[in-house]
This record gives C-alpha cells, structure tokens and sequence, in this order.
C-alpha cells in the first residue's frame, strides 16, 4: 500500500486525503488544528462553489450539506454610477446551481470523516525542518498549507505572475437578517457589484454553523476609501464599518442590511495578500522533493470567486494523477506533469482573475452593459463562474466581444 502525506486540511488537502483514502492508499493528514478548534474558531474565507466543484465532491460522497445550503441559482452584477446610482443591473441565470459552506463547518466535518475511516490524522503545525524528517517515511508528499513557511519553499514563476503586490484589501463579514434582493426575491444568487476605480462588494448566501445566513464582502483597491479595515480587531466594529461603507457606495444592498448582524463573534476577516503563481515542486534541505497542492502554487485574488472551485479541481486532477501513476516513483518529472495538467484549468481562471483586477477596457464595459439587455449574455457571463475557459470566446479580445453581442442580437 502506497503511503502519502498531505499537510494542510483545506479544501484541496482534505478533499484530496479523502479521495485516496477511498481508492485504499495509506494517508497521512497533519492540521495545525483540531477539527473543533476549526469549528469555533474565525471564518477562512468566503466561498461559492460552482457545478463542477459540486460534483467533484458529490463523486467522492463528500456532498454532507447540499440539503441545507441555499442554493444559489445566479449571478448578478451592478454597476456604480455618479452619485451612486446603479448604471449597469442585471442577473444571469446559472445552468447548475452552485452551493456555499461555512469552511468551519466543511472542514472540520471532512476531518472527523477523515479520522472515522481510519486515516492518520496529525496535529501539528509543520515547519520545512519537520517535513524533512517525516517525509523519508512516505512514497509522496503533497504541500496544502496556503500560508506561512512551507509556502517558501516554493518559487514564486514571474511568468505567470504579473502582480509582485496585493491588489485588493479584503474584509469579509458573515451576517444574519440580510434581506432578498427585491429584483429577484424568488432565488438566490450571488451579487457582484462594482464601483469602479474604489473596488468591489460581494454578497452570496451561505450555511454556517448557526444555519443560513449570508457573507458580505468587500474588495478595496490599497489606499483607497474601502482599505480601511487594517488593524480593526473588533468584529463590531468590523461589521459597522461595511455597513458604514455600504450606505456610501452601495445604497441598493445597504437597504437589505439594516438589521444585519454578524453570525458569531468570529465571522469576520480581514486581510491582503499577492496574487501568485509558483513553481510545484518544492526542495527539502535533505534533497527530498514535495509537491504544492492548489493555492500554494496558484493563488489568485478572490475576485472572481475562483478560490475553493480551484482547490476542489486540483485535488480532483492530482488525485487522477497519482491513481494513473500506478506503483512508479513519484519523481519530479512526475510532478511537473501532474502540476501541467492541473495549470491547463487553472490558467483560465489566473487569466480571468488578473484581467478583473484591472481597470475594464471598453469593451468589457460594453460586455457588462448589454448582459442587461441580452439575457443570453448575462447568462453566458454567469456561468464562466462556473468555466472560465469560455471567457476565451469572447471576452479579452475587442473584436470577439463585437461579433459575440451581433450574433446574440441578431438572434
């Protein structure tokens, strides 16, 4: 039986520990936390996961919430104007709705299950020094820990890597007794709404660990009016703040907000980090080799909402690798060609991702504002979310954009 060791248990790691644990491989799972210290501890993220994400997890049996998350059925987008007025406004309907969960609530379920079923779960914060200890131990070791020293161990790829700073402040609030969006009170969905040259509020419902509720989320561009959350420990105070925000830029979500109230005292997060892409396999001082698992090799600013989609995908692809790869070493040509098949779906969403962090060239507002009038546009735009190879068609470039919005026209 082939042993693998998998340190970090988000969304890629544990998905992944499961996966092999149920095609007989021996897994190792080290967590720098216990399940319940996930449980009650602070939100790690926000998170929608789209269709192929969902069924990645319905495949392996992992679909434990699908009944009780909402299900969101589109996406929406609104354009600020001058005075905050909405210039741009409509919702484009999802061909399979996507779901979000609590990661608390996710994670440290995957755990248990992974523990039930017999696999080695570790808690332990690793360092690169413990990892080369326990590595000589295991056919294969896999790094999923997105943060702190490990990540240094791999290269950062200037290639593939166009912003060496972060782009957006981030601050997440999740709240109870938000509204419905009254222009569709009937389904959920999520809402993207841009303020152009100050950043970005997301709204999408959610299960967390005291039931439905939904997160709110703020991008702001550094030194602008919503990069105001740094140092701001106080969730109070956190929630004030967006709402405070909200009024000011947003008056259309803020009248849905008034009688929010933050699901628990740690439902909020605030942070920034460098969108990066790095090269996969890692160095131990001992010479032995490990491969980066989802964000520690591509991560990407969560404005496109692309961060656990991408997680559940490269565990879905590293784990067809390893199962493929039958009894032969796990070397580092291995490793290069399990990280290039992975990269042919992740650079769709780097591209995507960093084209959105930047100013939107003309035609791209012509995309955004004829979704208005064409809900085949807005539906084709909602469902990239899901695919965002499909943006290829028609997005980046001017004059496919032109000919994509004739041909729906004259449809």
């Amino acid at each position: 039986m082939r042993k693998i060791l998998i340190v970090g248990a988000g969304q890629s790691g544990l998905q992944l520990a499961l996966g092999l644990q149920s095609q007989g491989y021996e897994v190792t799972l080290m967590s720098n936390r216990t399940a319940d210290e996930i449980r009650s501890g602070r939100v790690m993220s926000t998170q929608c996961m789209f269709a192929t994400a969902l069924q990645h997890e319905r495949d392996l049996g992992l679909n434990f919430w699908e009944s009780q998350a909402p299900d969101i059925e589109g996406v929406g987008v609104s354009v600020a104007g001058p005075e905050s007025a909405r210039v741009i406004d409509w919702v484009g309907r999802l061909d399979g709705h996507a779901q979000s969960v609590d990661q608390r609530v996710k994670m440290a379920g995957w755990m248990e299950t992974f523990a039930q079923r017999g696999g080695q779960l570790v808690i332990h914060g690793a360092a690169v020094g413990d990892l080369d200890y326990f590595s000589r131990a295991y056919d294969l070791v896999l790094v999923s820990a997105g943060k702190g020293e490990l990540v240094s161990m791999f290269e950062r790829d200037p290639r593939r890597s166009p912003y060496a700073v972060p782009q957006r402040a981030l601050a997440v609030a999740y709240v109870h007794g938000l509204g419905p969006r009254p222009e569709h009170p009937e389904f959920d969905a999520v809402r993207c709404n841009l303020v152009p040259g100050v950043g970005e509020l997301f709204v999408m419902p959610t299960l967390t660990t005291s039931g439905r509720a939904d997160i709110v989320f703020w991008e702001g561009v550094p030194g602008g009016p919503l990069d105001v959350f740094q140092g701001v420990k106080d969730p109070g105070e956190h929630l004030a703040l967006t709402l405070e925000l909200l009024e000011k830029f947003l008056p259309w979500e803020y009248a849905r907000a008034t009688k929010a109230e933050l699901t628990d005292a740690g439902g909020t997060l605030a942070g920034r980090y460098a969108p990066t892409v790095r090269k996969p396999v890692g160095r131990l001082p001992s010479g032995g080799l490990v491969l980066g698992v989802a964000d520690v090799v591509v991560a990407n600013d969560p404005i496109t909402g692309q961060g656990s989609n991408s997680a559940s995908k490269c565990a879905a692809s590293y784990l067809a690798s390893i199962v493929e790869h039958g009894d032969r070493p796990f070397d580092e040509a291995w490793m290069e060609a399990a990280f290039a098949r992975y990269w042919e779906t992740a650079r769709h969403v780097t591209k995507w991702t960093n084209a959105m962090l930047a100013p939107p060239p003309e035609h791209v507002i012509g995309l955004l504002g004829a979704a208005g009038e064409l809900q085949p546009v807005a539906d084709r735009f909602a469902n990239g979310f899901d695919d965002p190879a499909d943006f290829e068609g028609y997005f980046y470039d001017a004059a496919r954009a032109e000919a994509y919005l004739a041909q729906v026209a004259g449809a």
